[in-house]
């Protein structure tokens, strides 16, 4: 008896040990070299909006077309190694056919799947915000598991303001990231965590790096106490960056500088990749600041992008819903994508942006 028990315990722990192998394996297929994460999970909402600005109509066979025609861009996958995507783009196809997620892995590339429900305002906190979604997660990862998704994404929004943030806004914001990383991991997908400083503000580049770090380590303390495998997560940050209004921005080295002290003073080295989100800057600005954090290396981790506009801006504006335009839209996307992946080895160059 006792030693059924024992083969029993020792199968447990094989099988719990081939999990996370096989966590590591993803999240390091995620972050390789020379390539990024391509955030492609903006919600109908959000999409609508970037619709609006090239007088195109969102309806799901526009958002069908506008995927496709980054997915389908020839050779993408020398510079993406993962797409985030939303639970309508998870379920749609290619225009031969081909479920999109399905598409992707054969290409090498990744799927992953948006998972929370956004972030609402947190009671008796004016101003703040905390990201709900974790009831019924469980049931939706085994579903977006079935449906090709490896890895996942949940968002945290943190902004600073008088007084804020607040440490109630970011426990419970850490809180609800480390409960969506351990029910990933239990799915066997990587939990992309990223609690996001928001750019909105005229504060300093030093108040960013004081909020980034308290939050960065508050985030690590949680996933820690809810047994989370740090080997088995990418984290997505924001840079340590001055505020959209501030009166004195700080420049692309002091930028690099102050996110490479701060992320290696707060994340463990066994994390294997950063991916940076660009949270609002230009598709430019996010460019040369990932080069020049990879000029100052080697780091302990991967520092690589997980872009959304910073991608989608140009090739958008490109095809402006046109499908006489699609090869243009192509076109724009594999250039910002090639620039993305020469600042993963810090050789991009900003005289770069005016070759096509």
């Amino acid at each position: 008896m006792q030693e059924s028990i024992l083969v029993i315990i020792m199968n447990n722990k094989m099988e719990k040990n081939m999990d996370l192998s096989s966590l590591n394996s993803i999240a390091q297929s995620m972050v390789a070299p020379n390539k990024g994460i391509l955030a492609a999970d903006e919600s109908t909402p959000t999409i609508g909006k970037r619709f609006a600005t090239i007088d195109t109509e969102s309806t799901e066979s526009s958002r069908q077309t506008y995927r496709n025609m980054l997915f389908t861009a020839p050779d993408i996958s020398d510079y993406i190694s993962g797409v985030i995507l939303f639970d309508e783009t998870i379920r749609q196809a290619t225009n031969d056919g081909v479920p999109f997620a399905e598409y992707l892995t054969s290409l090498g590339i990744v799927p992953g799947i948006k998972v929370d429900k956004g972030a609402k305002d947190l009671p008796m906190h004016p101003g703040e915000k905390v990201t709900e979604g974790l009831d019924g997660l469980r049931e939706r990862l085994e579903e977006y598991y079935s449906l090709g998704a490896r890895f996942a994404k949940w968002r945290a929004v943190i902004e600073i303001g008088d007084n804020q943030p607040s440490m109630a806004c970011i426990d419970v914001n850490a809180h609800a990231l480390a409960r969506y990383s351990a029910l990933c991991q239990e799915a066997k997908m990587v939990p992309i965590v990223e609690p996001e400083i928001l750019m909105d503000g005229n504060h300093s580049i030093e108040t960013c790096f004081e909020v980034t770090t308290k939050v960065l380590d508050h985030v690590f303390k949680v996933l820690e106490d809810q047994k989370v495998a740090l080997n088995g997560i990418i984290l997505k940050p924001n840079m340590v960056i001055s505020g959209t209004d501030a009166s004195d921005r700080a420049d692309v080295a002091t930028v690099a500088t102050a996110t490479v002290k701060c992320l290696s003073e707060n994340v463990p080295d066994e994390v294997p990749g950063i991916a940076f989100l660009s949270g609002g800057q230009t598709s430019e600005e996010a460019t040369a600041h990932l080069s020049a954090m990879n000029e100052m290396g080697p780091h302990p981790w991967q520092l690589s992008f997980s872009y959304g506009r910073a991608l989608q801006a140009q090739p958008l504006n490109a095809w402006s819903g046109a499908d006489e335009n699609l090869k243009s839209g192509q076109d724009a996307f594999l250039k910002r994508s090639r620039l993305n992946s020469l600042a993963r080895t810090g050789n991009y160059n900003p005289q770069m942006e005016e070759v096509g």
